[in-house]
Parts: C-alpha cells; structure tokens; sequence
C-alpha cells in the first residue's frame, strides 16, 4: 500500500466518453463522504434518502441500491467507488506490483490561538461594536407626547437580548450592567423592548444594520453564495389530512434569504418572507444589494435558483453565477444560463469546485441557529421578522470579531458618511 495522495480526476473524451451513472458517480466522488467499512464502502444517496453499501470488486463489484439490483450492472455508486479508489499496476522486472490510491477530502486546519481568543473576548468587543453601530441610528423627529426611548437603545437591547438567548426578565442583569458600562442613555424595561420589536420602523433600520456590519469584510470577501432556510415560531399550522383521515399540525414558519460571503459566512444582505415563499424572486435584490457594497466575483446557489433570470440577475452585477443544473436543462434558452451549461457538461470539475462554495450559506445558516436558536419566541409577523433580523446581526458582529483576531482587521462603522 502507498501513501494516501490526492486523485485529480479529469473527463475522458471519444470512446471513453463518460455515461450518465458515471458523470453521477464523479459527482458523489466530489461532493459527498464515502467511507470504508472493511472490504465494503458506504456511500450516502446523492438524494440524501439513506446510504449503499458497495464491493468494489474489479471482478464482481456490487451494491445494494435499486439501481444495480435491477439492471446488475455498474451504478452511480459504483462508479463513485472507482473514481474515489483507483488501483495503478506496474511491472518491475517479473513481479507485479498493485498500489492503490485514494482520493483525500480537503480540510482546513483552525486558528486555534484567533480563536480561543476571539471567543472568551466575545461578549465583551460585542457590546462595544454593537454600540458602534447603534450610534449610527438617527431617531424621527417628536413634536408631542411622552419623550420616547431613541432607537438606538432599543436596538442595542433588543439584539444583545437576542444575543444572550435568555428569556427578557433574565436578561435584565446584562442589560443593566450595559447600562452602566455607557453603552445606554436609559435603562429600558424588557416590556418596553418587546414592544419595540413590533414596531415596522424597526425592519428597514435592522437590514441597514446587517449591510453595515459587514462592511469591514469588504476587502476579504469576492466570492458570494446564496440560500433560504426556515426559522419555526410559536404558532401551529392545522389542516385535516385526507390521506391519514385526520387533523394534523406543525409549527409555523418565517424563511430566510440570505447572501454571505464564503471566506468569513459574513450575510451581506437578507429578505425574509412566509413559509411557502419560492426562493428566485428574492435572488436579484439580495444580489443588487451585495453589489452595492462588494465586488462580486461569483455567485453560486442549489438548483433551487437554476432560471435564467436568476443567472442574468448575477451577470448583471458583474459575476459569475455557478449553480447546479436541472435534469431537464438544455441550455436552449440563451445567455450566460447557456454559457454556464456548457461549461457544466464540458468541465464538470472545474464547475463543481465553485458550486461546491454553496455550502457555506447552509454553513451561516447553521452558525445561527446553533448560536442563536433555530426558532423565534415573538408572536406576531412583525416581532418575528425584527427577532430573526436581530439574529443576523449578532451573527454577523461575531463574524467581525473573529475576524479581528483572525485577519486583523479593524472595523470602523458609518467611516463612509
């Protein structure tokens, strides 16, 4: 056996053309973990539906997927197999010598020191940056009634409420030891904050709030990926089921949109819609958005984004868009859809090493819901809009201090006006 090396796997052309269950197989190869176990290999459905186990014998190789057992000849899994493990014979004088390579998953080692620091310093560069940008916030004018509590303190609670994932009357020592440290003019009752974040004003103020916060990721990040994810509520959702001939009910839900950058998860803009919402209308605003702020070098998304308007909303804005095909695409409708098609059938690999940057949106998306919860504890739509936008920004002030500690960067919010 040979040390373990890295495999670059290229597309054979004439003869060797490869068939569709080995342009899947490459994919799996690509995109997902396959593991040993013993003499078999386990790899996962390119659905996500459950795993095969596959004997990649040369001479009877087999698996237990549908596919192969109907048609007893190679399945994408197989093909995945080879294309992860490849087997090299050479002669050297009258012996034979086998060796066998395998692909190796790439993996990114951690800062440790960055780190270490940037997290047992966190809450405390967190109330200093969020103040930062909450001193950017100018209050309408009040001609009568009772003065009321500036934006800017209610933002700061309500988003270092959120921050401490704790219930408003416990988070009332925090907020009260903020109050001290000057980071508040006065010191809001945690009924006064949940009133706040019913109010609409709000919504506009804490989008701004995100763009502004990842500012200073401006010249770390070029590349860009996009997704949606849903955040449940406290609400039920009921209707009777034909089918099981009964009522049936599950929690509501707010979705997501979202665009981060994919070297810092950093989310440079956000729309938030209700749970049935399709995911391509929200595409060209989050994009024209980042644009506005970033250079955009590419884009990629699911195939949940695979239109031609989408991929001429990201040409637009000056960038590539890399997202995965549709079995029925053609690349008939013109424009860069098409270009990005060929470049797709033609060098899937070079493709696929781009798209594979999608998954750094589902990685945001996982930060914030592992840090934050997954779910909002306000009831009304505009509380949970306001809630899962606070989430967004406290994700994003962690992004900047990790950063900090990482890149040595030194943020300065609102230096542009």
């Amino acid at each position: 056996m040979v040390p373990t090396v890295i495999l670059v796997l290229g597309r054979t052309k004439g003869k060797n053309k490869m068939d569709d269950r080995q342009q899947r197989g490459l994919e799996i190869a690509a995109l997902l973990p396959i593991k040993r176990s013993g003499e078999m290999y386990i790899v996962p459905s390119q659905r996500g539906k459950g795993k095969y186990q596959v004997d990649a014998n040369p001479q009877t190789p087999h698996c237990n997927c549908p596919d192969f057992e109907l048609r007893q000849s190679k399945c994408k899994h197989i093909f995945a197999v080879e294309f992860t493990v490849r087997r090299e014979t050479m002669t050297i004088g009258n012996a034979v010598i086998t060796s066998e390579t395998e692909t190796v998953r790439v993996t990114y080692s951690q800062d440790w020191t960055s780190y270490n620091a940037a997290q047992t310093k966190e809450k405390a560069y967190f109330q200093r940056l969020l103040h930062g940008l909450c001193a950017g916030i100018s209050d309408p004018e009040q001609t009568r009634g009772r003065p009321r509590l500036s934006y800017a303190d209610m933002i700061f609670s309500a988003a270092f409420k959120v921050y401490s994932t704790v219930s408003g009357r416990r988070f009332m020592t925090d907020l009260k030891e903020a109050y001290e440290g000057g980071y508040l003019t006065r010191l809001p009752h945690y009924n006064s904050i949940f009133k706040y974040l019913e109010s609409a004003d709000l919504t506009p103020i804490l989008k701004s709030l995100i763009i502004q916060s990842a500012l200073p990721m401006k010249a770390l990040e070029s590349d860009f990926a996009i997704d949606s994810s849903g955040f449940s509520t406290c609400q039920f959702v009921r209707w009777f089921d034909a089918k099981y001939g009964r009522e049936m009910d599950v929690h509501d839900w707010i979705k997501v949109h979202l665009m981060c950058g994919v070297r810092t998860n950093v989310v440079t803009s956000v729309e938030i819609s209700g749970r049935h919402a399709n995911d391509v209308p929200f595409l060209p605003e989050l994009v024209k958005t980042t644009a506005g702020h970033f250079a955009i070098n590419e884009v990629s998304a699911d195939k949940a984004y695979s239109t031609f308007d989408a991929h001429e909303a990201i040409a637009d804005a000056g960038a590539t868009p890399y997202i995965a095909f549709k079995k029925s695409a053609t690349g008939a409708v013109g424009g860069i859809f098409r270009k990005m098609f060929h470049l797709y059938c033609m060098n899937r690999e070079e493709f696929l090493t781009h798209y594979h940057k999608r998954s750094n949106a589902e990685t945001t998306f996982s930060m914030i819901k592992a840090k934050f919860g997954g779910r909002v504890r306000s009831k009304s739509a505009t509380a949970q809009i306001n809630e899962v936008l606070c989430k967004v920004l406290c994700h994003n002030i962690c992004c900047v201090i990790q950063s900090m500690f990482e890149f040595n960067i030194e943020p300065d919010f609102w230096g542009a006006r």
